[in-house]
């Protein structure tokens, strides 16, 4: 089978809308494999229901190969936020590899009284219950990140999530919360404006886009670390030599230095890894966000 594949057109199913990182990301990947499978590979969008239709789609696809998932951190958080699901996370969806890492800040206003963030954890342990931190969508990375924060440096706040990116951005701007918990990418305009101060990002390491800010565990916080990450699924009981053979062409493509390139300027470390190692990221994802949701007593859907 896997001398026979591809033998047609394949799809990316997408969980998310055109234009974000995870879509883009999505159609940087796919113009390369278009190339090294000799046939065209499409991106098919389908957001909703945090990922669970395109997650459903591709689950429920012949297990060919030609049907791949974005899959994403955001995976992970469902598998431990829904009560059920119309598949099993872990067997229906075959991790294929890892295509880009992307980490969060933890942000404040240019003019906040907070230099740091050992500063503000000890305001907030001085203050309990004085400091709100915005994020978006309850049950969002950011969301969890948010959580994580206020577990890992035992502070008491208030966490306020927002509809979307734009709504917290404009209250961080507007002092209607004291802190904001977001992916770096679409606050580094804001940074860069001098509008927010990045006092930690929530990486292993420190961002090539921000090297003079310390990650979150450099800056105190032991145990915060949080970042969202991308990968290309299939149905799980696609054959293990399409699923090799898709690995190799994935992992060839990212270590192009243009694809590296076009990555980096959507602020997304390309980063490939076997099917076995993606397969363990996923697992301990699902591991990791669902006792972070289970600690924030985060209702289940």
């Amino acid at each position: 089978m896997a001398q026979a594949f591809p033998s047609k057109p394949l799809r990316i199913v997408v969980p998310f809308a055109a234009g974000g990182a995870g879509d883009l990301t999505a159609r940087i990947v796919a113009a390369e494999l278009t190339l090294s499978l000799g046939q065209p590979v499409v991106i098919e969008n389908k957001p909703g229901a945090g990922g669970v239709v395109a997650a459903s789609t591709v689950a429920r696809a012949d297990p060919d190969g030609h049907t791949m998932f974005l899959m994403s951190n955001g995976t992970a958080v469902t598998a431990s936020l829904y009560n059920s699901l119309p598949y099993d996370t872990v067997k229906d969806l075959a991790p294929v590899s890892t295509l880009g890492t992307f980490d969060l800040a933890v942000l404040v206003p240019a003019d906040s009284p907070f230099k740091t963030l050992g500063e503000l954890v000890a305001f907030a342990k001085a203050n309990p219950n004085k400091l709100n931190i915005g994020s978006i969508n309850i049950g969002s990375t950011q969301h969890l990140a948010a959580e994580l924060f206020k577990s890992s440096a035992d502070i008491d706040v208030q966490i306020v999530p927002f509809k979307a990116t734009p709504e917290l951005v404009g209250a961080l701007r507007g002092k209607q919360v004291d802190v904001g918990v977001e992916i770096l990418g679409p606050a580094l305009t804001q940074i860069k404006a001098g509008a927010f101060r990045a006092l930690a990002v929530t990486g292993k390491k420190r961002s090539s886009a921000l090297p003079d800010v310390p990650t979150a565990v450099e800056a105190g916080v032991k145990g915060f670390q949080a970042s969202s990450w991308n990968a290309l699924a299939v149905p799980g009981k696609t054959p293990r030599p399409v699923i090799d053979r898709l690995n190799k062409d994935i992992v060839a493509a990212l270590a192009k230095p243009e694809v590296k390139k076009k990555l980096a300027d959507l602020n997304i470390d390309a980063d490939m890894s076997t099917p076995d190692e993606a397969a363990q990221l996923l697992a301990s994802d699902i591991k990791r966000w669902g006792a972070v949701i289970e600690k924030a007593g985060i209702p289940k859907q």
